[in-house]
């Protein structure tokens, strides 16, 4: 199954995606993609109704973030080898963890806004994970009963904030519009294995990340029962799980984006995404 929040910012509806690939209308269902919605019980209730029975939504709405509610939009850093090396850093013997605030998450083509003194903004296609039930010292073989479903999110980056200005990566990573999530939230049923899924970001026509979540050191399961020793997960928080190569940082000469470029990616199975970079107007 495959969840959508369709509308305006801040006044998203819930819908689902059927099989023609039109958006069906679940408001007479559910209030939102949040809280106990995301409880996997009351995912299959949303899975055993008829698409055909529910409000085809008209025309080509806005896309939101496929879950609402986020309390935390928890990031895990250098967790493909090969983005570790081409970052000049080693693979970490335990995840590193960081967080990346919510009021970054946008929907799945919104802009990606270049903030007021921007140097250095990059691109990461990342896998993420959002949690269906709440999960607290979870061991790793009970993990993914606690997934309500998995989504493409960009892990928009200013390196400069993030590594040259002191203190944590936080204040590079949490800008507004510098987390897009969507276009859906895939329930787990529709995916086989989270750790085989291709992987792609191109900006302005040329692909720069082309890689696989089967190259993540720490899996997905891991990073839920990892997490849960020093957190409670909460239905609709949030994991990123990390970037392959191919980010701007990495090359030589290294590239950022800038005003009118245009960045795609997307991950198999999860849809795609398309935003334009545009500077702050604030």
């Amino acid at each position: 199954m495959k969840l959508v929040r369709f509308g305006a910012a801040g006044a998203e509806k819930p819908g689902l995606i059927d099989a023609d690939g039109q958006i069906r209308d679940l408001s007479a269902h559910v209030s939102d993609l949040s809280g106990q919605a995301l409880h996997p019980d009351a995912l299959a209730g949303l899975a055993r109704l008829d698409p055909a029975t529910l409000p085809l939504v008209q025309g080509d709405p806005r896309l939101g973030p496929p879950v609402a509610g986020t309390g935390k939009f928890i990031c895990i850093g250098l967790n493909y080898a090969d983005h570790a090396a081409e970052s000049g850093m080693q693979v970490p013997p335990e995840p590193v963890i960081f967080m990346k605030a919510t009021s970054a998450i946008c929907g799945p083509n919104d802009p990606i806004i270049i903030p007021r003194g921007s140097e250095k903004t990059d691109w990461e296609v990342e896998l993420a994970v959002i949690i269906g039930k709440p999960a607290k010292y979870v061991d790793e073989a009970d993990a993914m009963s606690h997934v309500a479903g998995f989504a493409v999110t960009n892990d928009v980056s200013e390196r400069a904030f993030q590594t040259e200005r002191a203190g944590q990566w936080t204040k590079g990573k949490s800008c507004d519009n510098f987390g897009q999530i969507g276009p859906w939230l895939v329930t787990p049923d529709e995916i086989a294995d989270p750790q085989d899924l291709a992987m792609w970001l191109s900006v302005n026509g040329q692909t720069m990340q082309d890689g696989s979540t089967a190259t993540m050191v720490y899996q997905v399961p891991f990073l839920i029962h990892y997490l849960s020793q020093f957190m409670t997960l909460h239905p609709g928080d949030v994991i990123s799980t990390g970037t392959p190569p191919g980010v701007g940082m990495g090359m030589r000469p290294q590239r950022f984006l800038c005003a009118g470029d245009v960045v795609e990616l997307g991950i198999k199975g999860l849809g795609r995404q398309r935003q334009e970079v545009i500077a702050d107007p604030a």
